[in-house]
């Protein structure tokens, strides 16, 4: 938590309830909005209160056991693929309604 601040950015989650989002400050540099929170969720995601989920994308290397993330498709959704997930991957072209 010593490396984030509160963005002003808010989107809305229709299950979830409402977003905050936070700024990641590594080295003297500050990436915008690059993790999001819902400090209040709707009662039936109470259980993701108080943790910040992060986009893979504006990071230099983002790693899971080692390999390398790939991030998900679309720049909308924050999912951290490897090869131990199997698509199709909502965001990609023509999952626009998935």
């Amino acid at each position: 938590m010593d490396h984030l601040s509160p963005n002003g950015r808010r989107s809305l989650c229709e299950w979830k309830g409402q977003a905050g989002y936070w700024d990641v400050e590594i080295a003297g540099e500050r990436i915008e909005a690059a993790g999001w929170s819902y400090p209040d969720p709707t009662l039936s995601f109470s259980g993701i209160a108080g943790h910040v989920a992060f986009y893979p994308e504006p990071f230099d290397e983002v790693l899971v056991d080692g390999e390398q993330v790939v991030p998900q498709p679309g720049g909308f959704y924050g999912g951290w693929i490897t090869s131990k997930e199997a698509g199709p991957f909502k965001g990609i072209p023509g999952s626009r309604f998935w």
